[in-house]
């Protein structure tokens, strides 16, 4: 759909099944006589629910494709769906649409049913008008309560966003907003009979903890990820970078190593007649090399190539240096300057080491 793979998890069918039974009841009390055709029918009316779902999650899809951003799958399973987007909405304007434009989705869909269901004679089509009806319209107001990981919680998210500057100020917001809609969640059995005056069932109070697993680890999940989120802009290029020397390919390792240490450098650079970089020398191949043979072999033989996505701008800083080591990963990048000159070589355990840091 839209360019994505549409998935349907094996959760799904026990749903749908589940559905046909707690519809048979209904539809055999409007179409008695029916006998095992009331399961079919229940079916059937558990596939246009899905369906409508489909549409809510096509339409968070869509709006992110208008935005620029990849959509790779739409997942159905028991709870609804899920659309996977590629890259962090740029703006709080884009999280604001690309969240809220399922819940409104819904929405429209059961108003539809609504109005559709006047004009529907008695009978199992009218049933399945008015499951539709009154499903969307709970899918769409449940959507809008903003707590993670429900599309509300993302429209709060754009809020605080908005309003402080700082997605991920929004996301920790709306995550703790998650944890506490789970902690209601899972009361729910407790104060049913109070509000709707039935006594719980074992089936409500299955139902709230498997409700609350799921919105607890969803907002989980979204505040560890800020957590984390918040870490990147503090990774720079320029401050990370070990100095290098560009010595010449056919150089003998030994003398590449003494020129190394004599300007205290911690990385080698290997370049062509042309002075151009073609390597970076591993330190562990170097290491791995006994001192009396680096007089006779040339530094080149300790070298990787430098392979396209291994040079990158020294300027370069947070999720832009995340994204290229995620494009090409390697134990070393060589960071130039706009002019072509080397300023150093990055590795990936400093990298790392800067990352834990932060967390810290």
């Amino acid at each position: 759909m839209a360019g994505a793979d549409v998935l349907v998890s094996g959760s799904w069918f026990l749903v749908a099944a589940l559905i046909a039974v707690l519809v048979a009841p209904r539809i055999d009390q409007v179409e008695p006589g029916l006998g095992g055709w009331k399961y079919v029918a229940g079916f059937a009316f558990a596939v246009i629910l899905y369906l409508s779902v489909l549409l809510h999650e096509a339409s968070h899809a869509w709006m992110a494709q208008r935005y620029g951003h990849r959509v790779t799958s739409i997942t159905l399973h028991f709870l609804g769906g899920m659309t996977a987007v590629e890259g962090e909405a740029r703006s709080a304007r884009q999280e604001f649409w690309i969240a809220v434009v399922g819940p409104l989705t819904s929405l429209a869909v059961g108003g539809a049913a609504l109005g559709l269901w006047f004009v529907t004679p008695e009978g199992v089509v009218r049933v399945g008008v008015e499951g539709l009806a009154g499903a969307n319209l709970l899918i769409g107001m449940l959507n809008l309560v903003p707590a993670l990981p429900l599309d509300g919680g993302r429209v709060l998210k754009s809020a605080v966003w908005q309003v402080g500057g700082s997605p991920h100020r929004g996301t920790l917001v709306a995550g703790w907003a998650g944890r506490v809609l789970a902690v209601l969640a899972l009361g729910w059995p407790v104060y049913q009979e109070a509000l709707l005056g039935t006594p719980p069932l074992f089936v409500d109070y299955l139902l709230a903890v498997v409700i609350a697993l799921f919105l607890w680890s969803g907002a989980s999940a979204a505040i560890v990820h800020a957590r984390l989120r918040s870490r990147i802009p503090h990774l720079v290029g320029r401050s990370l970078a070990r100095r290098a020397v560009v010595v010449p390919q056919d150089a003998p390792l030994a003398a590449a190593v003494r020129t190394a240490q004599e300007a205290a450098a911690g990385s080698i650079v290997t370049a062509d007649r042309d002075g151009r970089p073609v390597g970076l020398v591993n330190e562990t191949a170097l290491l791995a090399v006994p001192v009396e043979r680096r007089p006779w072999l040339p530094v080149q033989g300790v070298a990787r190539p430098l392979e396209p996505g291994l040079a990158l701008s020294a300027d370069i800083a947070g999720e832009e240096l995340v994204a290229a080591i995620g494009r090409r990963p390697a134990q070393e990048y060589l960071l130039v300057e706009d002019d072509g000159q080397v300023f150093g070589v990055l590795s990936t355990v400093d990298v790392d080491r800067a990352f834990r840091r932060r967390a810290d």
